[in-house]
């Protein structure tokens, strides 16, 4: 069975950190790029959904200016990261 969007999305994300230094961040129009070549802006909402559910798992933060939000209520660019202890 294939791999639906939002599973796709999730696992992009996840791989998109792993390749990246453990300090550094992404934004999800990177996961929407990937996943959605020509048609990654129809994948923002999918992308940062994917990125809150992460966050919800503890898998990933989801961060604004530097500071850690929800990104279901953040408006305007947010980052995903891997948790920190900070």
């Amino acid at each position: 069975m294939a791999e639906d969007v939002d599973t796709r999305l999730e696992r992009v994300i996840g791989e998109l950190l792993d390749a990246r230094a453990a300090t550094s961040s992404i934004c999800p129009s990177d996961a929407a790029r990937a996943v959605g070549d020509d048609d990654w802006r129809d994948l923002m909402p999918a992308a940062r959904a994917a990125a809150g559910r992460l966050a919800a798992a503890g898998e990933v933060e989801v961060t604004q200016k530097g500071v850690v939000v929800d990104v279901a209520t953040a408006r305007g660019p947010v980052r995903v990261r891997r948790p920190r202890a900070d």
